[in-house]
């Protein structure tokens, strides 16, 4: 039963219709395409058909009451029929005629709807999905890939619930209440209108309360299914690290106890369902009864004929469905809004990084870049960069070295206009990047990073994604230079082999390959290696980084480097050190000044060597024989 006292039982009305108001004006653009007259002509043709539905519904229960007074032997229908359509068979035939005739116009109906609604998903789900790549790296890192789909889809299935409800069933059904409050005081009197006028208003005033209601308890619905649906990919993607630790049970124990809220909500829901439903036949019941009591009163004292009986009782059937519907309406609009509230405080989300009203594009003349006194920081309590100033001049390379969280990739990040800086500015030719267009300041950087995450598509989409206007013949020749080709041919299905979830088909050299070949087919002005090469093995390193520098020539690079034998070609170095500047020059001169850079060299080739020493024990152990084996034996 509805538990008043429960505080969540008891929304904020005004704060609930301020939420539908908000979400029904942000719909109505949609639901009435300003850019579309073709649609605007589909909704009208509908509305009318549904108007003649209405008139027709309304019209039926005549030739019911005519027919049944007929084969009473009290008469037909009315003195204007010709004798022939008020016999009885006619009659009959008229009745039957009037409900396909019902059923016909709200088909026709919902067919010219068809195109409005599923025209309002497609724009909105289309603005909704391309606003989430607008907004900021900062809340993509925040939000969870699994939950943001469910959004959209749950949120897409709302709105076509909206539109065609709002526009198709509302106002007609208004309509249709009053042609039969007219119709009924006509034929019988003003008593049956004001009983099915308290019937009416009973049965919404329940409605309304009862669903409001239901609206909190499918809210916690929702976030539990986001929250497990969210668990459920967030475990899928990273099925590999599941493995290697064992967690299965604890994974599957996770998306349970998820799922358990979920069934609990699920199972709320339905059970407040079947007590709103209970609560409606019995309102409704009451209603019919108290007519009927007085139509068969007055069939027995002879004021009303059985006809009359029966036309009250198909009436009053005939105001049950749009009743119940009514009901059914504002449910649907109701869990509708619900479902759609999220996907709009999506749109409200404003971007983090916009351009300027008006900002002009990036001309990339040379590419020279300038970082000058960048200061920056992801929380103002922790800074990341700190006074940062250096130049990398048209065609040359800067490397960016120094320990794990010294600020490495966040200059890349800056560079890309992922962010903006806290305090300084980056330069490309001269020009504030955040003073033009943050697409063509992107337009003009390739990167290669560290981690390279495929598309799950084939080889050929995932090079042809640097530049999709490429000929086969230019997709082929940055495969080559990115010295993946032999790779690719030797492949059964070629280029049209498929990569897998995120690339996981392919090897990392074979990825790092697909990102080189698919930022040569880019052919940028400005090159980031973001640490390309850290995550592979010395041989296949060795191989990659022969290709970069394929990409690298001619252009102006900015190598971001854990491995410090990648950079040693680099024309300047800088040393970051706790986001400030340590050092500064080329590899020779900092390994002669003995600092931070010499010391991590040193570091390096320790460990180098030290892997080179264990990898040669390793050979002389599997090929030399046991002391404790007899080597005439083995002869």
């Amino acid at each position: 039963m509805l538990d008043k006292t429960s505080p969540q039982a008891q929304p904020n009305v005004s704060a609930e219709r301020g939420r539908t108001f908000h979400t029904l004006r942000h719909l109505w653009p949609y639901m009435w395409p300003a850019d579309r007259p073709e649609l605007k002509q589909r909704v009208l043709l509908a509305v009318a058909a549904l108007i003649v539905a209405k008139v027709v519904t309304v019209l039926v229960p005549y030739a019911f009451k005519w027919a049944t007074d007929a084969l009473a032997g009290e008469g037909g229908g009315p003195a204007y029929l010709p004798a022939m359509l008020a016999a009885p068979v006619m009659l009959v035939v008229a009745y039957n005629v009037g409900r396909i005739l019902m059923v016909a116009f709200n088909q026709l109906r919902d067919a010219l709807f068809a195109r409005v609604g599923q025209h309002a998903v497609r724009q909105l789900a289309w603005r909704t999905f391309r606003h989430l790549h607008e907004l900021s790296l900062r809340f993509h890192l925040a939000r969870r890939t699994g939950g943001l789909s469910r959004v959209i889809e749950r949120g897409t299935k709302g709105i076509e619930t909206i539109v065609r409800f709002t526009i198709l069933n509302t106002v007609p059904t208004i309509i249709e209440f009053a042609l039969m409050a007219g119709v009924i005081w006509y034929n019988f009197s003003f008593t049956y209108v004001v009983i099915i006028a308290l019937t009416i208003w009973g049965y919404v005033i329940f409605t309304v309360r009862a669903s409001d209601w239901r609206i909190v308890i499918r809210r916690e619905m929702n976030e539990s299914d986001t929250d497990a649906n969210s668990k459920a990919i967030d475990s899928l993607l990273n099925f590999e690290t599941v493995k290697y630790f064992g967690n299965e049970a604890m994974e599957t124990e996770r998306f349970d106890r998820s799922m358990a809220r979920y069934e609990m909500a699920a199972t709320k829901t339905w059970t407040s369902l079947a007590w709103l439903n209970l609560g409606q036949t019995v309102i409704f019941g009451i209603g019919m009864a108290a007519c009927m009591i007085l139509s068969a009163r007055a069939v027995m004292a002879g004021t009303q004929t059985i006809g009359d009986f029966v036309m009250i009782n198909a009436l009053l059937m005939q105001l049950a469905i749009p009743l119940n519907f009514i009901g059914f309406v504002y449910r649907e609009i109701k869990q509708g809004l619900v479902d759609i509230e999220a996907m709009f405080a999506l749109l409200n989300v404003d971007p983090e990084i916009g351009d300027k009203k008006g900002a002009p594009p990036l001309k990339v003349d040379e590419g020279r870049i300038a970082f000058e006194h960048v200061s920056f920081s992801y929380d103002p309590a922790r800074p990341i960069l700190q006074n940062v100033s250096f130049e990398i001049p048209a065609g040359g390379t800067l490397a960016i070295v120094g320990p794990s969280g010294a600020g490495k990739s966040t200059i890349s990040r800056l560079l890309f206009r992922f962010y903006d800086v806290t305090e300084g500015r980056i330069l490309i030719d001269g020009q504030d990047i955040r003073e033009v267009r943050q697409e063509t300041v992107r337009a003009a950087i390739g990167m290669v990073p560290q981690d390279t995450v495929l598309f799950n598509d084939t080889i050929g989409y995932n090079i042809r994604y640097g530049r999709w206007d490429a000929t086969p013949e230019e997709v082929r020749e940055a495969a080559r230079l990115a010295q993946i080709s032999d790779f690719v041919e030797s492949l059964p299905e070629g280029y049209d082999t498929e990569v897998g979830e995120r690339g996981l088909k392919l090897s990392g050299g074979e990825k790092q390959r697909v990102a080189i070949a698919r930022t040569i087919l880019k052919a940028p002005p400005i090159l980031i290696l973001d640490e390309a090469t850290s995550a592979l093995d010395t041989a296949t390193e060795q191989e990659i980084q022969t290709a970069l520098d394929q990409v690298a020539r001619n252009r102006t690079a900015l190598l971001i480097a854990h491995r410090l034998s990648t950079v040693v070609n680099a024309d300047q170095i800088v040393v970051l050190e706790r986001g400030r500047v340590a050092e500064r020059g080329t590899h020779i001169e900092l390994l002669e000044r003995g600092g931070l850079y010499a010391e991590m060299w040193r570091r390096q080739r320790e460990a180098d060597e030290a892997a080179e020493r264990l990898r040669r024990s390793q050979i002389e152990d599997e090929y030399l024989p046991s002391p404790h084996e007899d080597p005439a034996a083995s002869g």
